[in-house]
């Protein structure tokens, strides 16, 4: 019988267990952690498509703010001790960004069940619902606009930023409105400025400042029910770790439950509001 030496069997052994926590789901999850790539390059990406207050980038500087702005710049620098990196997109492209690895977090997204087939959110900073800004001295409304049925109408052009949630949005609930889809926030508030369209579809905040910055001829309207009310978020990639979702969901609670949020939201609200004087 032939007889095997324990030195022998011992390095087996060994090999074999070496081999079985290289194959680990365990080991794998840590090689791979979002967090822990992020640490070890030295920066966190985030991908920033404009939309104030949101996410605002002035364009002299190149300095982007706004409130989504400031918290991914807080969890970069102050969880995970890293520098941030803000990546320039647009609406069209800031899911697939994500999913390519072009950054690691992709900024102000509103939590959609088809955006959840590509991608997965971390909990919500803030809420989102449409509204729609004219010109009150508009005589196409002169009796107001309370109702969709009072904009939607053949005579009517609305613009809206490509891609977003409101384009989405304004597509599935106006039938007969002419919409015309821009590419960016300066695009679509300047052509409601120029008079070149009647109305603009924004978010609500982002509709409340326009209003605040020209009381003397701007008006919104928020339809009722709220159109198109979604939670809004940072998007993360699908294979994140549930330790690393964790760590990005317990910043986010803590800065809503602090009322960091509210302030940042107000601050930013302010910053328009002077950059408009």
């Amino acid at each position: 019988m032939l007889r095997t030496s324990p030195s022998i069997i011992g390095v087996a052994l060994a090999a074999f267990l070496a081999a079985i926590a290289l194959h680990s789901p365990f080991a794998r999850a840590d090689d791979t952690a979002v967090w822990q790539s992020v640490k070890k390059a030295g920066v966190l990406r985030c991908g920033a498509a404009t939309a104030p207050p949101y996410v605002m980038r002035d364009p002299a500087t190149g300095k982007y703010n706004g409130f989504f702005s400031e918290l991914c710049r807080e969890f970069g620098e102050n969880v995970l001790k890293v520098k941030v990196e803000f990546v320039n997109t647009s609406w069209d492209n800031i899911v697939a960004g994500l999913q390519s690895e072009k950054w690691d977090l992709s900024m102000a997204l509103n939590d959609t069940p088809a955006r959840r087939e590509a991608i997965s959110f971390s909990k919500p900073a803030i809420d989102y619902t449409v509204s729609f800004a004219y010109n009150k001295k508009n005589p196409k409304f002169a009796n107001g606009v309370k109702t969709l049925a009072d904009m939607d109408r053949k005579d009517v052009t609305v613009a809206v930023m490509s891609g977003t949630a409101a384009d989405k949005a304004i597509s599935a609930a106006l039938r007969q409105a002419n919409v015309v889809r821009l590419p960016g926030d300066d695009e679509v508030r300047l052509s409601l400025l120029s008079r070149r369209v009647d109305m603009v579809a924004d978010p609500s905040i982002t509709n409340m400042l326009l209003t605040q910055a020209h009381p003397d001829w701007a008006a919104s309207f928020n339809p009722n029910p709220p159109l198109a009310h979604q939670d809004v978020a940072f998007g993360i990639r699908k294979d994140t770790p549930a330790a690393d979702v964790a760590v990005l969901n317990t910043f986010i609670e803590q800065q809503v439950k602090t009322g960091q949020v509210s302030k940042l939201v107000k601050d930013s609200i302010q910053q328009m509001l002077e950059a408009a004087k």
